[in-house]
């Protein structure tokens, strides 16, 4: 499994050891609000927990916990995914996802973290692009996509909701 590093983070593959923050970020209203609409009990998040290991195992990739290098601060998460998820249009490439804690959205760390993984991806998946989704709504993760180099492609349904489908070409 691989480890990334910025200049600022440390993106290390998730671990058990990551429960108590993940547990912490999944109940915060602010953070969920775009992407689920309510928190996670403790359960719920075990059991993501559970998926993006056996998503290492299974796939050689997945998500990564992200850190600060100075004091170790857990800030999010981002990832390479291949969730098989039940979306109107599917996904026909992997996946690019992330989500970064309240108390660090604003300062880059997003932008740092998902342009490394997205490096990590063109380098090492030689995928010719990767893909993601977002709610309209969700101005902040729209703006990073589009900085990074996604670009809107379609309109899809997931879980009864709209989503708006980006891609970006590999580098």
């Amino acid at each position: 499994m691989t480890i990334l590093t910025t200049e600022r983070l440390i993106l290390s593959p998730v671990a058990v050891a990551d429960y108590d923050d993940l547990c912490a970020l999944w109940a915060n209203p602010t953070f969920t609000q775009y992407i689920m609409g309510h928190g996670l009990t403790p359960e719920d998040v075990w059991f993501r927990l559970l998926r993006d290991l056996g998503h290492w195992q299974a796939m050689g990739y997945g998500n990564w916990s992200i850190r600060l290098k100075d004091g170790g601060a857990y800030v999010g998460s981002v990832g390479v995914l291949d969730y098989h998820r039940d979306l109107d249009p599917p996904f026909d490439a992997p996946e690019l996802g992330w989500g970064v804690a309240p108390a660090f959205q604003g300062k880059g760390c997003a932008a740092e973290a998902v342009s490394a993984a997205l490096a990590w991806a063109d380098e090492v998946l030689n995928a010719p692009r990767t893909v993601c989704m977002i709610t309209a709504d969700n101005a902040p993760s729209l703006r990073l996509a589009e900085r990074v180099g996604y670009r809107f492609y379609a309109e899809g349904t997931y879980k009864g909701g709209t989503v708006q489908l980006l891609e970006r070409r590999a580098t």
